[in-house]
């Protein structure tokens, strides 16, 4: 039997390796691995195995940390003003339960495959690893730029705490590009302390985030306590300009669903906990309560604040870049200095969502890199610590080296629509895992199933979106969800489920999953062109990786057969040649 070389091992292999792409990627783009394979051998790459140290509380702690951050300080005062005025706590409660039906199903496969990989493991069992690694890529390229977002950030925080103007943090080099030419220190600094955090150890990772959490949610509580005390319940509903919209909903509900589509970026950073299944003690306890845990508290807690802030003003009058700060700023009697102390809160939260986010980044590296779809390198666990360190310190250092130069504005409008693009992907695979096993059931139907009510949801966003308003515009809205809602019932008498979960599922499937598809394209939908445009630059970017790199380094591997075949004999790549 002729021996397989590497497609790297020379020039001319790889020239030959390039001229088989099409037989290459038909054979890996779709196959799919097994969540026992992801269990044992795919797990055994690394080398050394990740402690198992964490509890439902380290998660629950986590999942906080990971989603309170500066967002809800920000987002809560635009979304207030421009969309759902005082109603604004409705919307946070429509994002969360959004949230939460996610949450269920990222939890799932958690429970079900405790490993590293998240969304990308997840994605790899069900739609194969073409579907993964394109999915996987664009939440590392977002996961890196919205860390050094948010690092850069803290500058600004930092700097309003002092009482220092951001601009002498910084100095400006003049032959760099606009956009690329302030170079702040104190961001790589943080993310490089952070860095060494966890590539010590998840333990004490998981430590320094609860108690930076727990101070964290002692000044979101001030701040909660600080509104109902000074505040005025009359301006839920009375605006300052007697001219402007009143009531409690002022701009109906369309403006509470367009609020709930904003604020709902306050809550990404509870999938990062999925990352950690790996290291749980009891996954099949631990995980649901940390995961769903840590949404609704997270939930209960916006809640609060968003009542908090539309006691203190009315709507109108409500700043849109700083709410809480500006809100006590305005107040007489020298309440000027809890403006202050927001900023130390915010602060604190700034630290733990990208301690978090930076976990998570990593494991998601070192189980790509398990995969053999980036060098092995990525997935070495180091013996003595049990956390990734070759994954952490590269993303870590490329975080700080983004964040020592790269403006705020240019790294905000490169975040979140490859977040929900995968929370999208994971409602899908979670019914499709349910409803086919491959090669005992026909995947068609559960697959045009997927398609239909994906259609029709992205017919019903347009339409919201940019159907001119009039009395045709709910009768067609109405005819969308009675279509949705008539497509999932044939489906649910149709398909029988072809697998139960043995530990923990997602509960009245498919209608929940499938509520979580509609509101992620709803979500994707109030999301502005230039963010599509990045998503493509991004996703074909990915797409040549895969194609120069990706699809050759895993064929070598399967051939080699550290990898699982398809269920089919492989035939030799020359032999396909010669017909």
């Amino acid at each position: 039997m002729e021996t397989h070389s590497s497609s790297f091992s020379t020039l001319q292999s790889y020239l030959h390796a390039l001229a088989h792409t099409p037989h290459r990627f038909a054979r890996r783009a779709t196959s799919v691995s097994s969540s026992h394979e992801e269990l044992s051998r795919v797990r055994a790459r690394s080398g050394s195995d990740m402690r198992k140290t964490l509890r439902w509380f380290d998660l629950v702690g986590l999942g906080i940390g990971g989603m309170v951050g500066a967002g809800v300080f920000v987002t809560t005062g635009r979304a207030t003003r421009l969309y759902a005025g005082p109603a604004i706590v409705i919307s946070y409660a429509i994002a969360g339960i959004c949230a939460l039906l996610s949450a269920f199903c990222y939890t799932e496969f958690a429970v079900h495959m405790p490993v590293a990989g998240g969304a990308f493991s997840y994605l790899r069992i069900t739609f194969g690893e073409f579907a993964a690694f394109l999915t996987g890529a664009n939440l590392i390229t977002e996961y890196v730029m919205s860390n050094a977002a948010v690092a850069r950030g803290l500058t600004s925080y930092l700097g309003a705490v002092m009482g220092v103007s951001t601009a002498k943090w910084r100095f400006v080099l003049p032959f760099l590009p606009e956009g690329f030419n302030e170079i702040d220190l104190v961001a790589p600094a943080v993310v490089l302390i952070i860095t060494l955090i966890i590539c010590y150890s998840t333990r004490e990772s998981s430590v320094v985030n609860m108690i930076l959490t727990a101070l964290h949610i002692l000044f979101i509580a001030f701040v909660i306590l600080m509104g109902f005390w000074r505040g005025d319940w009359n301006n839920f509903t009375h605006p300052g300009n007697p001219q402007n919209p009143s009531g409690f909903f002022p701009y109906g509900a369309s403006g509470v669903f367009n609020g709930a589509a904003m604020v709902y970026l306050s809550y990404i950073g509870y999938d990062a906990v999925s990352t950690m299944a790996e290291e749980v003690r009891d996954p099949v306890k631990d995980i649901p309560i940390g995961v769903s845990g840590s949404v609704i508290i997270v939930t209960i807690l916006y809640c609060l604040m968003a009542a908090s802030m539309s006691m203190l003003l009315p709507y109108d009058m409500i700043d849109v870049e700083a709410p809480f700060s500006a809100a006590f700023q305005g107040r007489r009697e020298g309440w000027e200095w809890v403006a202050r102390v927001i900023g130390v809160g915010a602060s604190f939260g700034i630290v733990t969502s990208l301690l978090v986010a930076m976990l998570g980044q990593a494991r998601y590296m070192c189980v790509i890199g398990r995969s053999n779809v980036v060098p092995a390198w990525f997935a070495r666990v180091h013996p003595q610590t049990s956390t990734p360190v070759n994954a952490s310190a590269f993303l870590g250092i490329f975080t700080a080296a983004i964040s020592l130069f790269t403006d705020l504005n240019v790294l905000l409008n490169m975040v979140s629509i490859g977040t929900l693009f995968v929370f999208y992907m994971v409602s899908n695979a979670v019914i499709f895992r349910r409803y086919v096993v491959i090669g005992t059931t026909k995947p068609w139907p559960t697959l045009s199933f997927l398609c239909l009510f994906s259609l029709t949801s992205i017919i019903f966003t347009l339409l919201w979106h940019f159907a001119p308003a009039g009395k045709p515009k709910p009768f067609v809205l109405a005819a969308c969800v009675v279509i949705a809602v008539s497509i999932l019932r044939v489906f649910h008498c149709a398909v029988p489920q072809a697998r139960m979960p043995a530990f923990w599922g997602v509960p009245f499937m498919p209608w929940l999953p499938s509520v979580s598809i509609f509101l992620n394209i709803f979500l994707l939908g109030s999301l502005d062109g230039p963010s599509y445009a990045r998503f493509g630059f991004f996703s074909g970017l990915a797409v040549a990786v895969y194609v120069m790199y990706s699809v050759h380094a895993s064929y070598d591997a399967e051939i080699e057969g550290s990898l699982g075949q398809k269920e089919e004999s492989a035939e030799s790549e020359e032999g396909s040649q010669k017909v």
